[in-house]
């Protein structure tokens, strides 16, 4: 006689012949490894766009992995050295975005994989997947850090005061090198939130039995979200082709979509959706910046940029809005079509409020620019003279959220009534 069926949740099937416990680690080994070798493909082809290969002292290496560490959230520190007759001041903050997003989907995708074909996990077994992974992470991280160090010579573009410095040995150097407690703390923050975001937005992400509930009013409004930000990538990607076809000036178009192509596309819906962000140029110091945006912030003070400052100098700025429009609309029509049958709109209007209130908030926070460089050398210079440069670019974040979220409860609103003739997600059709 049959014994009972099971209640609890099925678990994991290994394949015959290997142990369990090496079979995880192998997995969780697989996803760490498969999401850093992207970023370090995407990063090696953005920086060689952007002529990182021809440093000195075969740098491009350390540059790569510096660039990785930076997109993983990691932290490296830069550093002048020009002796005690001089003053340097050198400092970036900026993230490749590019690279961080293809880590990011490679990461979830890969770590998904064992788990594709469940639809319920128990706790115990997701926390130890997300620890062995987090651990493997942390691990390749580390090696990447003692590859993320370099310094190179440089010229104050005098002949004179070269001579000189070489002479007295204050000959300037930049360098670099990897905070290995930074970069582990945040690396592992990083890695963390990715895997934490992967139950959030992912369908097939099994859920331990207790978090059932929480799925069908986080998951709807959470892929909307993601929907949003890769739909403006996939735009922003063609635009980019259009422009390396029409206009030529292949080197910089493909810096640009390797390493700052979310900057650029997810700063166009924050502006589009009535966002700003605040900041100037002082000159150029090799960050990849379109010439609109270059013409707007290049002031001795702080200029807005939103559209408002952007349209005095190309019209076309306005087109962002219906954009905006068009694909923040389609979004929360597929929160809603993906959401339960007969849940009341203002809730669709809510949850799509806070979720790009809350997307809005993390796009500015990730795309602020702080870059400076000056140096001093036997009075030929000054750290904010013709030997510097700075570019500064910081979110309203107040504005951000405060538009996101009247975005969101209208297209929240309007997308909910435009599934009500929809089929929804688990809704059965009468006969």
């Amino acid at each position: 006689m049959p014994g009972p069926a099971s209640t609890g949740p099925p678990g994991p099937v290994h394949a015959p012949g290997v142990p369990p416990a090496v079979r995880a680690w192998a997995e969780a080994l697989g996803t760490a490894v498969a999401g850093i070798v992207t970023m370090i493909v995407v990063a090696t082809l953005g920086l060689w766009a952007a002529g990182a290969a021809d440093l000195p002292g075969g740098a491009f290496p350390s540059v790569v992995a510096a660039a990785v560490l930076i997109a993983a959230g990691g932290s490296v520190g830069l550093s002048g050295d020009v002796g005690a007759l001089a003053q340097a001041d050198v400092a970036v903050d900026v993230v490749p975005l590019s690279v961080t997003l293809a880590g990011a989907l490679v990461t979830a995708a890969v770590f998904l994989l064992p788990l594709r074909h469940r639809a319920v996990a128990g706790t115990r077994e997701l926390l130890g997947r997300i620890a062995r992974t987090a651990v493997c992470w942390l691990v390749l991280l580390l090696l990447l850090t003692f590859a993320a160090r370099h310094s190179f010579t440089i010229s104050v573009g005098n002949d004179l005061a070269d001579e000189l410095g070489a002479e007295l040995g204050t000959t300037p150097t930049v360098g670099f090198r990897a905070d290995v407690p930074a970069t582990l703390g945040l690396g592992l923050l990083w890695v963390l939130a990715v895997l934490a975001l992967t139950f959030i937005i992912a369908r097939r992400a099994p859920l331990s039995s207790r978090l059932l509930h929480f799925q069908d009013s986080v998951r709807p409004p959470a892929f909307a979200m993601l929907l949003t930000l890769l739909t403006y990538v996939a735009i922003g990607l063609v635009v980019g082709i259009v422009e390396l076809i029409v206009k030529g000036r292949p080197a910089e178009t493909l810096a640009v979509i390797f390493l700052g192509l979310p900057n650029l596309v997810w700063m166009a819906l924050g502006i589009g959706t009535g966002g700003g962000w605040v900041g100037h140029v002082d000159k150029a110091i090799g960050l990849p910046m379109p010439h609109v945006l270059d013409q707007v912030l290049r002031t001795h003070g702080q200029r807005t940029l939103d559209l408002g400052s952007i349209a005095e100098h190309d019209g076309r700025v306005w087109l962002l809005v219906p954009l905006a429009a068009v694909v923040l609309l389609a979004a929360a029509f597929t929160a809603a079509v993906r959401s339960p049958a007969r849940l009341p709109a203002w809730r669709h209007a809510l949850e799509m409020a806070v979720a790009l209130a809350l997307t809005l908030l993390v796009v500015g926070l990730l795309t602020g620019i702080s870059a400076r460089y000056g140096m001093s050398l036997i009075g030929v210079g000054d750290l904010g003279g013709n030997l510097g440069g700075e570019v500064s670019l910081q979110p309203q974040l107040l504005r951000l959220v405060g538009v996101g979220a009247a975005w969101g409860l209208v297209t929240g609103f309007l997308g909910s009534l435009l599934a009500r003739g929809v089929q929804h997600r688990g809704e059965v059709p009468e006969p």
